[in-house]
């Protein structure tokens, strides 16, 4: 089955679709066909954004709301259909795309409502008759560059919010995953936003994005993708002092100590190293362990990484997804061979059938090896030996990345003391480092993120928004 998507420019749906994405599951199986945009694209997608932003920032909140809430409803009627495509062109297991369209549905529920709750503040005054208060403004036409690895999920998290607070939208989704945010966009229009509110621009990120970033009708650009690809936007936006916020890569460690029960330990990272094929920016990557538990962790982190049998995401039996690209697996299998050259030992997996990496476990790490300090984008952990706490909070913090960080322990002191000293935006104490509530804050520090604005959560209209404050003088004269 092959979906074709087009560009969403002006309320219209166009282009021809002469790009073909292959399932990554079935490579001889053309997934989607979509169009490839180039800087034209762009103009004309912000041209029509330019034209909508006065009469979108001028309607009630609440009914900006109500289109986001009304999306959600048909996207839920849609809720099969989507996952399915989400599985062909991404590679998901089919439980992972249905919780992932599920997560874009609540997402839009959540922000739609803030559409009754989009306040300013009140504030005394020292001037007598005199009332001060503030109101947010939006900011007029933004951006927004996402992955391919929630191809649903982050473009509803920076739409949702964009949207409700009155900016108009030009959405250039990953090259990978065209269909996803094709859905999304559809649903949106589909139930009432008005022609040129959003738009969607499909191809390359190196055309486009840079188009985006270039533009000064632009005056603000969320995007989520590699550090190196982040940190040229952010010199490109900041040059023309636009706003930016980046969410990038990640060396996401766990550390697990002596007092934590060994199999509650593995089966804790094995759901964050290997859940979504390891193809998170917050998946468990690097894991620090203390010597009284290690031999018996290892093995029981092992028998975890074996029931993540890879297979095509579409079929039952299916728990883990094949890895999304050749590109993505032989940089995986690159890694792991660098490893072993570096004298690590694979306790299980580190070897492709086709699309499918099994779940790989490195032993016999050191910190300072490169799989334990560049990121790996599947499903690979590293078991890296820490001679206790203090040493293994030092070395989950010796990184240039800080997304999140995880402990094991039942010390409840320790606990406390990790959330307070571990550098990363995000701290797991014996849960998984991947997954994150909608209604919290989400970014990193460091390299992980441009560390100014938040994604998710009340925090995530701050960026679409500036503060405007307001004296009202009422004296009767």
């Amino acid at each position: 089955m092959t979906t074709t998507v087009q560009h969403l420019v002006g309320g219209e749906w166009t282009g021809d679709p002469v790009r073909e994405r292959h399932n990554p599951a079935r490579p001889g199986e053309v997934a989607v066909r979509a169009p490839a945009g180039d800087k034209s694209t762009v103009d004309a997608a912000l041209s029509a954004a330019e034209h909508a932003r006065r009469a979108w920032a001028a309607t009630p909140a609440p009914a900006r709301g109500a289109i986001l809430l009304d999306a959600a409803d048909l996207l839920r009627s849609r809720h099969e259909t989507v996952a399915a495509d989400l599985v062909r062109e991404e590679g998901k297991t089919l439980a992972e795309a249905r919780g992932e369209v599920r997560r874009a549905i609540d997402v839009l529920r959540y922000f739609g409502s803030h559409g009754w709750q989009r306040t300013g503040g009140v504030f005394p005054s020292g001037t007598p008759g005199t009332s001060v208060f503030t109101r947010p403004e939006p900011l007029g036409v933004v951006g927004l560059i996402t992955p391919w690895n929630f191809p649903i999920a982050i473009p509803a998290w920076k739409l949702a919010p964009a949207l409700v607070s009155g900016n108009t939208v030009v959405l250039k989704p990953a090259e990978l995953t065209p269909a996803s945010a094709t859905h999304l966009a559809a649903a949106l229009v589909e139930s009432g936003l008005p022609a040129g509110v959003l738009n969607v621009v499909h191809g390359k990120g190196s055309v486009l994005g840079a188009a985006l970033a270039a533009d000064e009708r632009v005056r603000a650009v969320s995007f989520t993708g590699s550090t190196e690809v982040g940190l040229r936007l952010h010199r490109t936006l900041s040059a023309r002092r636009a706003r930016v916020q980046l969410e990038m890569g990640g060396k996401n460690a766990y550390l697990v100590l002596d007092d934590a029960d060994p199999a509650v330990a593995a089966r804790t990272v094995a759901a964050g190293a290997f859940g979504l094929t390891g193809q998170a920016c917050t998946a468990t990557s690097r894991v620090y362990c203390t010597p009284g538990i290690r031999d018996e962790f290892v093995a029981a982190l092992v028998k975890e990484a074996e029931r993540f049998s890879p297979g095509d995401g579409l079929e039952d039996d299916a728990v883990m997804g094949p890895v999304v690209s050749s590109d993505q697996l032989s940089a995986d299998l690159a890694a792991i061979g660098r490893a072993r050259e570096q004298g690590a030992t694979i306790a299980t997996g580190g070897t492709a059938d086709g699309p499918f990496l099994p779940a790989t476990v490195l032993t016999d790490v050191d910190h300072e090896h490169d799989v334990a300090r560049h990121e790996v984008f599947g499903p690979v952990v590293a078991v890296i030996p820490a001679d206790g706490y203090d040493e293994g909070l030092a070395l989950v913090n010796d990184s240039s990345y800080g997304l999140t960080a995880g402990l094991c322990t039942r010390d409840l002191a320790l606990a406390h003391h990790f959330a307070e000293h571990a550098e990363a935006g995000v701290v797991k104490v014996n849960r998984p480092t991947t997954g994150l509530d909608l209604n919290v804050p989400f970014g990193g520090v460091k390299d992980s993120s441009s560390n100014t604005f938040r994604e998710q959560g009340p925090a995530a209209a701050d960026f679409y928004t500036w503060s405007k404050t307001i004296y009202l003088g009422h004296d009767r004269g």
